[in-house]
């Protein structure tokens, strides 16, 4: 082969690649969907009235992301205009709400139904049965929206109860959430060990000031065993 021909053909590989590359991925787009009926309407009327889209790898669509309008913070108006992270915010509190179409796995490999659940914030337990399972320790935590009737604060083993009622097996349904230290328009991201995040950014208030937090959601891998 002369060395045209070993050029050309790297070429063609090269070109080939990120179409390859782009039917092997997840991906996320955008759309103006109401928030579902099926949530009690104190929390749908809090929500925005769009959504992040989540597709598999075939572009079909595994679940629908809506999030609050508005998210209040514990920090300072200095803090927010920095850049603040999910510490700033309060242990159950609500984040936004999701649909799947059909089933999938959360971050301990337990099954969640297709359905519509509410995403709160969790921490995870500081003592041994957690040590090391994950590498952040933010997540949400789901829950069926007929067994969550409130937009409050709740007590943390309420949620834990609650949450792990509606996946069955006494755990509660959890999303690690990876930091988004500079968020923009939702986006899907490729981590290390086939963990895939979807970032999205959501209004924040606090002391009077607003500004925004990244949230990053790990929709595809699983903690260590």
């Amino acid at each position: 082969m002369t060395p045209c021909a070993r050029l050309a053909t790297v070429f063609v590989l090269l070109t080939a690649m990120p179409a390859f590359a782009q039917d092997k991925t997840f991906s996320v787009k955008t759309a103006t969907t109401d928030p579902p009926n099926e949530l009690h309407e104190t929390i749908r009327k809090l929500l925005a009235g769009s959504s992040v889209q989540f597709l598999d790898r075939a572009g079909k669509l595994v679940c629908e992301l809506w999030f609050l309008k508005e998210l209040p913070a514990q920090a300072t108006a200095d803090q927010v205009k920095s850049g603040i992270t999910y510490r700033e915010l309060q242990e159950t509190q609500l984040i936004g709400a999701v649909r799947f179409n059909k089933a999938w796995q959360d971050y301990r490999k337990q099954k969640i139904k297709a359905g519509v659940y509410t995403l709160r914030l969790g921490f995870q337990p500081v003592d041994g049965d957690h040590s090391g399972k994950s590498e952040f320790t933010d997540f949400l935590v789901l829950s069926a929206a007929a067994k969550d009737q409130t937009p409050d604060l709740m007590a943390l083993k309420s949620l834990q109860e609650m949450s792990g009622k509606t996946v069955g097996t006494g755990h509660p349904g959890v999303f690690m959430l990876f930091p988004n230290k500079k968020p923009g328009p939702p986006s899907i991201e490729s981590k290390p060990r086939d963990h895939w995040v979807v970032n999205v950014v959501c209004p924040v208030q606090a002391g009077g000031v607003r500004g925004t937090l990244g949230f990053g959601i790990t929709l595809v891998g699983e903690a260590d065993d």
